[in-house]
């Protein structure tokens, strides 16, 4: 491919689309370029979702205008009719295929028919490669790979399509640092080809790391469109998406004299967080989890990593969701009182700032933010003394973000002990108190206080110390 950059590799203008009442956009407006990496920002609920299914298929817009390298594209039909306009599509949630092999699910609904079994094979474990850092048999099943390694898969099955605009729609998430950025080095070396990526991500470290340019959108309207990355500063992108500013600083710290938490590494006090870092599959995880058998002053709650796959029932209702684990609290004799239910949910979701429409609603109508909301909320429910926390701000705006990390101040300030798992950097120098790194099993640092740095947090990532 050759960059162009006289026509506009997508230009969207005007696009409108409503579901019942919703207006999920207003007269949306949005060019990217070829050879460059346009990032989309907004809050949850800000439309950014929406306009990614427009021009991936799975939507058709009910106004506005989309056109692909100057040609009209009308309505994009299907997913299908959008990759052969060239678009492939990576999402937030790890689509993969348990039961098929690596490759297959690499192909997963390819029309790679001109290339042989073989050949797909070579293809798939040369692009996994890339992005893993390490050889994989494409003849293994899929299962076999991390989280971060199944959705290195999904980002596979967009490349092998060679395509001209990378939709990467929070699909780093899953990632963990190491893949994420050999991803990054791949965008970089795809654009300077002319492929165009769109991307979204909540993580400020990772957008201004990639990124070209900004549009930020603002409850369906674009507010902001084209903005220099190099010239904007991240209060300014949060202000735009929301007219409020990112927390700055570290909170005060809150640690007590008792220990709530007693575990074979440290002992965790009273007010205290304590995170756990690392790279994906260092060992952090292990003992995240182990920790909600160990000895503690009180009950112990644990928020997990995967949303979708371990902490809703989609069939079940926003109050089910949140009183399952405590329902006894809401029955008389055998008999739910469900307004009990109702007003418990509305306590706990008040001190998170959960939206939501009715209680009874499905729990898949609440954003990613707000259904973290009300895992959180769950898992205060039965007042615990320890809170475990496994990635809880993964896939979440900065406003929810900034909403759980004012309710984490103050459990602490009641006494709480945390212990957090996090992949997002900032977000451990933020909040910690004492963070354990963690390579090939073991802690490789222990920092403290004015220790905690991001430069610190990521060397030891690798084995290395900061001076």
């Amino acid at each position: 491919m050759s960059k162009d950059l006289t026509v506009p590799r997508v230009a969207v203008r005007g696009v409108s689309k409503t579901f019942g009442a919703t207006r999920a956009l207003v007269g949306a407006d949005l060019e990217v370029r070829a050879g460059e990496v346009h990032t989309v920002m907004g809050e949850n609920g800000s439309g950014k979702s929406t306009l990614v299914k427009i021009l991936s298929g799975v939507h058709r817009p009910d106004a506005g205008e989309l056109a692909i390298d100057g040609d009209p594209a009308g309505d994009m039909r299907s997913p299908a009719h959008a990759r052969s306009r060239g678009v492939a599509t990576v999402f937030q949630e790890v689509l993969t295929v348990p039961g098929q092999t690596i490759a297959e699910n690499v192909w997963l609904g390819s029309r790679g028919s001109h290339l042989s079994a073989d050949e797909r094979r070579e293809r798939a474990a040369s692009v996994l490669e890339q992005l893993l850092g390490e050889p994989v048999d494409p003849s293994a099943p899929v299962e076999s790979l991390s989280l971060s390694g199944r959705q290195a898969v999904c980002i596979a099955r967009s490349l092998v399509s060679e395509p001209r605009l990378l939709i990467l729609d929070e699909s780093t998430s899953a990632l963990d640092i190491a893949t994420r950025d050999r991803l990054f080095a791949l965008v970089r070396a795809l654009t300077t080809e002319g492929t165009s990526v769109l991307f979204i991500s909540h993580r400020m470290d990772e957008v201004f790391s990639v990124s070209d340019v900004f549009t930020v959108l603002r409850s369906g309207r674009t507010v902001a469109s084209r903005l220099d990355a190099e010239a904007t500063t991240p209060d300014e992108l949060v202000h735009l998406m929301s007219g409020t500013e990112t927390l700055d600083g570290r909170r005060a710290g809150s640690r007590g004299a008792d220990v709530v938490l007693e575990t074979p590494l440290f002992p965790l006090h009273e007010g205290e967080v304590v995170g756990l870092a690392g790279l994906e599959g260092q060992g952090q995880e292990e003992l995240l989890k182990s920790l909600r058998g160990a000895q503690a002053a009180g009950p112990v709650a644990y928020v997990p990593r995967e949303r979708r796959a371990e902490g809703i029932f989609e069939q079940l209702s926003i109050a089910e969701n949140f009183a399952l684990p405590t329902l006894t609290l809401d029955t008389t004799a055998g008999v739910i009182r469900r307004r009990r239910t109702a007003a418990r949910l509305a306590s706990h979701g008040e001190q998170l700032r959960l939206k939501m429409g009715h209680s009874s609603d499905a729990i898949t109508t609440l954003s990613g933010g707000n259904q973290q909301k009300v895992i959180i909320s769950r898992a205060l429910a039965d007042d615990p003394t320890v809170l475990l926390l496994n990635d809880p701000t993964r896939g979440i705006d900065q406003n929810a973000k900034n909403d759980i990390y004012t309710l984490i101040g103050e459990l602490l300030r009641r006494g709480l002990g945390v212990v957090l798992l996090s992949t997002e950097v900032d977000e451990l120098v933020h909040l910690a108190d004492r963070v354990l790194v963690f390579e090939d099993g073991e802690v490789s640092a222990d920092l403290t206080g004015e220790e905690i740095t991001r430069e610190a947090i990521v060397s030891a990532y690798f084995g290395a110390v900061v001076p």
